[in-house]
């Protein structure tokens, strides 16, 4: 989410200047941004299961002779793919052009909101329209100064009205940045003194690498437990008090019932590399086991209990990790605050 502040503005370079431009951009709202647009596909199953297989969704609706779509999927039957649309109005384009000439020629998706109506069911032909439903005054951000444009997308399925989309976006020109202080010619140094700093500046770099620390893992009231349950060296997975479903990562509610009451089982430890990637750039020292900056294994690990999580495969190089490979559980320090869990691989 972009966070919004009403400041002032003086301009950027010239082009947003006085505060005109909203007077145009707000004769926009109402128009058409796309009229009589017809989804690519109509609903069907292989994008229900692909959909639920990347999001993890074992709810029984979305399977079976009398399937519904889930309803997040709204956006996704309406969407252009790779070939872009077809069906832009040239009252939004015009738009777009506005801004553009401005000097808000960057763009950053902000929110969006979906309302549904009725389900959607395999072998539904999908057409929407949309509107230009309203363009922001003109906000500062950290990212820059623009203008938030919201469009909302009406959706139907054989012609019923099944569902809206509201899209939201900021449309700004990026933040000056500070200008860099020209840097000092360098003093003639003698061959010996270049050696010595040659060698302070190796340990400093080393003492950087020494001191820079992984990324913090952002911990709220859904996942403390989890954290709680690292500190203390135990690998928590979730257990749905309803329908005794596992589910990892931890969530408020259970992905196949909806239950919301839980409790929590230990995971042995045992695990296989499901599948795994191996990162070369950007350079990270604090991932990497030499602390270099990469390349190093981040793995999905299938766990005995048959949930997968994301982690490093350790104990082995990076290009020996393979699908299959038997890992187990450690916990890693990897500074004075942090613990991990990782797994180190095996041979199999």
């Amino acid at each position: 989410m972009v966070r919004e502040e009403r400041e002032g503005y003086e301009g950027h370079d010239g082009q947003l200047g006085s505060d005109e431009l909203y007077g145009r951009l707000k004769a926009f709202e109402g128009r058409a941004a796309a009229s009589a647009g017809t989804g690519k596909d109509p609903v069907n199953e292989p994008m229900i299961r692909h959909w639920c297989e990347a999001m993890g969704d074992t709810n029984p609706a979305y399977r079976g002779p009398d399937a519904v779509a889930p309803p997040t999927m709204l956006q996704a039957w309406t969407m252009g793919g790779l070939s872009g649309h077809t069906d832009r109005s040239a009252a939004y384009e015009e738009l777009f052009g506005l801004l553009d000439g401005a000097g808000c020629t960057s763009v950053v998706a902000t929110d969006c909101e979906q309302e549904y109506l009725r389900p959607l069911r395999p072998g539904d032909r999908i057409t929407f329209d949309a509107v230009i439903e309203a363009v922001s005054e003109r906000k500062t951000t950290r990212l820059g100064t623009g203008y938030f444009v919201t469009t909302r997308m009406d959706v139907r399925a054989e012609g019923e009205l099944a569902g809206r989309h509201r899209f939201r976006i900021l449309k700004y020109a990026p933040a000056a940045k500070p200008a860099a202080e020209p840097k000092p010619e360098p003093a003639p140094v003698k061959q010996a003194e270049k050696a010595e700093k040659a060698g302070q500046t190796e340990k400093a770099g080393q003492a950087e690498k020494a001191v820079r620390p992984r990324p913090r893992p952002v911990i709220n009231r859904d996942n403390a437990g989890f954290w709680q349950g690292v500190s203390e060296h135990r690998l928590l997975i979730q257990r749905c008090g309803d329908c005794g479903t596992l589910r990892f990562p931890w969530l408020p509610g259970c992905n196949a019932c909806g239950g919301q009451a839980w409790d929590t089982v230990g995971a042995s430890g045992e695990g296989t590399v499901h599948s795994h990637v191996v990162m070369h750039h950007p350079p990270f020292p604090a991932f990497a086991p030499d602390g270099g900056g990469g390349p190093y294994a981040v793995a999905l690990i299938e766990l005995a209990e048959g949930v997968r999580m994301v982690s490093n495969v350790v104990g082995v190089p990076y290009d020996k990790v393979r699908i299959g490979m038997p890992v187990r559980l450690e916990f890693l320090r990897v500074d004075a605050e942090l613990e991990l869990p990782v797994f180190r691989g095996g041979e199999g």
